[in-house]
C-alpha cells in the first residue's frame, strides 16, 4: 500500500507534504527492522493501519496556526508524526516513556525535515507543559490517561472544538466510558475513511471545561 490512500481523502496536500508522507514508509521499515514499533505482520499496512488513523483526528478538528498539541505514549511517532506533517503550522510535541521507540520518532521526523515537531524521551506524569489538545492512540483506558494529562490542558483557547483530549481508539468501549457518557463525543471513523479495517474505529473527545474532564 502507497501514500496515495492519504491523496484520496486529503486533497489538498502540498508538494512538500507529499514528499514527507511518500518517505514515510522506507523509514518505518529501516527502523522497525532495528527496533519493533509497529507489528511486523503490519508494515505493509503502515498507510492504511497507522497514518491514515493517526489522520482521522484531522477529520474531527482542523487545527489552526499555533495550536500545541502533546501526542501521549507516541510510540513511534503516531498519532503525532502525521499530524504534525497535515499541520505545518502547529507546535507538536510527542512523548513516550520507552527510549527506543522515541528514538524511532526522533529519526523519522530528523529524515523528513518536520520542523514542528519535538518527540522527546519522558514519561507522561512527569510532563509539565500546557497544550491546547492532547491526542493519543489506544496508550491506556481512558480514566486513566484523564487523570495524568489533565494538568497539561490550556484554558485559553483558540480553536473551534474546545481544548481537551482527544483519542483514538477502537472495539466496544462503553465500559470505558462510562464514567464520561454525559460529556464525551464519538465519532465513527468509517464515516469518513470508508476501507473496512476502520469499522469499529472510534475518535474519542472529551472537553477541558466538561467538570468530569478536568
Amino acid at each position: 500500500m502507497t501514500a496515495d490512500i492519504i491523496l484520496k481523502y486529503f486533497l489538498q496536500l502540498t508538494e512538500e507534504q507529499q514528499r514527507q508522507f511518500d518517505a514515510l514508509d522506507a523509514l518505518y521499515r529501516e527502523w522497525n527492522a532495528k527496533i519493533n514499533v509497529i507489528s511486523r505482520k503490519d508494515i505493509d499496512n503502515l498507510y492504511e493501519h497507522h497514518i491514515l488513523h493517526s489522520l482521522a483526528i484531522a477529520k474531527v478538528i482542523n487545527f489552526r496556526p499555533g495550536t500545541e498539541i502533546l501526542d501521549f505514549g507516541t510510540g513511534g511517532g503516531f498519532p503525532g508524526i502525521p499530524l504534525a506533517i497535515l499541520f505545518p503550522e502547529c507546535k507538536f510535541k510527542l512523548i513516550d516513556g520507552t527510549g527506543k521507540k522515541i528514538r524511532v520518532a526522533q529519526e523519522v521526523a530528523k529524515a523528513i525535515g518536520l520542523k514542528n515537531c519535538q518527540p522527546e524521551h519522558l514519561r507522561g506524569e512527569d510532563e509539565k507543559g500546557k497544550y491546547d489538545f492532547v491526542v493519543s492512540r489506544a496508550v491506556m483506558p481512558l480514566p486513566d490517561l484523564v487523570k495524568i494529562v489533565r494538568k497539561n490542558i490550556a484554558k485559553t483557547q483558540q480553536n473551534a472544538l474546545p481544548n481537551g483530549v482527544i483519542c483514538l481508539k477502537g472495539g466496544d468501549l462503553q465500559a470505558e466510558l462510562r464514567p464520561f457518557y454525559k460529556i464525551v463525543e464519538t465519532t465513527d471513523i468509517s464515516t469518513f475513511f470508508k476501507e473496512e479495517w476502520f469499522k469499529e474505529k472510534h475518535v474519542i473527545y472529551l472537553d477541558r471545561d466538561r467538570k468530569s474532564v478536568v
